[in-house]
């Protein structure tokens, strides 16, 4: 049986930058400061979802139907491969579902999906709304911020790095914001902790605090960013 959260979107992974171009270009709009354009791009999705939703319906029912042929037989259905396939098929349109499915033996940095990846946590740093209500995807967030942290060098993926950490510090605390504690590691250097620095003056408390817990964290290599450690740290803080 399908699962919606837990399917994974299989075929599209390897494809050239134009066909995800050609099937994910509206997101863009996600994170458009218009919001007629964003608005635009949220019905987009919705409609998409909603074939993708339609399909794994489809998919489910057929399966019901051929379970009486046992496990062997029924994976070798053509009906229910095919049912499977134009569900994963749909998956290709939608996030978060369309990330799902990078080949394991492809590098972030050399994956088309990689400007579409970005897109996806900038959409959930700027409009975290939004992100929630058509898209909550926390392990895929998880995910995503790790693998990115690992090319944060990178230039072309760098400045982005730079504005969505200084997003999220800048923010009250989201599930799995923690981990953007990799890519301040990552991407540490004058320019970043600038921006930590001008947050640390902030006249929002969360933002001093994340602020300076995470400039602390950045000349304490070896500390682990755990609910421990940020716990101890806010208990003998000024910024608190």
């Amino acid at each position: 049986m399908v699962e919606g959260s837990g399917a994974r979107s299989r075929g599209a992974g390897d494809d050239d930058a134009g066909a995800w171009a050609e099937r994910l270009g509206w997101a863009h709009g996600l994170i458009a400061g218009d919001p007629v354009e964003r608005s635009a791009a949220l019905l987009h999705l919705s409609e998409a979802r909603g074939r993708a939703d339609d399909a794994r319906d489809r998919a489910n029912e057929m399966w019901r139907l051929t379970h009486s042929l046992g496990a062997e037989e029924q994976y070798r259905e053509p009906a229910l491969l095919g049912a499977f396939d134009a569900y994963h098929r749909t998956q290709w349109h939608v996030f978060p579902d369309a990330l799902w499915n990078r080949p394991r033996r492809t590098a972030i940095a050399d994956w088309p999906g990689l400007p579409y990846a970005l897109l996806f946590l900038e959409w959930e740093a700027r409009f975290p709304r939004e992100w929630t209500q058509h898209a909550k995807a926390w392990g895929t967030k998880q995910g995503l911020i790790r693998d990115v942290a690992t090319i944060a060098r990178d230039e072309t993926v760098r400045s982005r790095l730079v504005d969505l950490t200084e997003i999220v510090v800048r923010r009250p605390y989201r599930c799995k914001d923690r981990e953007y504690v990799r890519v301040a590691r990552a991407v540490d250097g004058d320019d970043l902790r600038d921006r930590l620095h001008a947050a640390c003056d902030s006249d929002e408390p969360w933002a001093r605090c994340h602020a300076g817990f995470v400039l602390w964290l950045l000349d304490r290599p070896g500390v682990p960013a755990t609910r421990h450690v940020w716990r101890s740290w806010l208990a003998t803080s000024p910024a608190a």
